[in-house]
């Protein structure tokens, strides 16, 4: 959960906000597997270029067994940080479960 996530559910909570919604908890809670590659190890067929080896990605794979993707691109080889580039990926993969997560439980509330 990133540092964002936590500030605005503490906000959410201090100000009594508990109507239905989905939280960073439900987040992380639909998270059944995290995958990361960078893209070179994704391109066996392809020209190894050293560009490729600067692009990460983030594969979450949902309880539901949908996935949802997230990708880190680096510009140079000496800030490239394997760690960071899958902190960002996965962020960026988990941005976009919260409008799927969203639809989702306005779905069920409106039946």
């Amino acid at each position: 959960m990133s540092k964002d996530d936590q500030s605005i559910e503490a906000e959410t909570q201090s100000k009594g906000l508990n109507a239905p919604r989905v939280t960073p908890k439900d987040i992380e809670a639909n998270i059944a597997g995290e995958y990361f590659f960078t893209a070179d190890q994704a391109t066996k067929d392809c020209p190894q270029l050293e560009p490729l080896r600067l692009l990460t990605f983030c594969v979450l794979v949902l309880k539901n067994g949908f996935t949802v993707t997230g990708e880190s691109a680096c510009v140079s080889q000496e800030n490239f940080d394997a760690d960071l580039g899958r902190k960002i990926s996965r962020q960026n993969a988990v941005s976009k479960m919260w409008p799927l997560m969203g639809y989702a439980l306005k779905e069920r509330l409106s039946a």
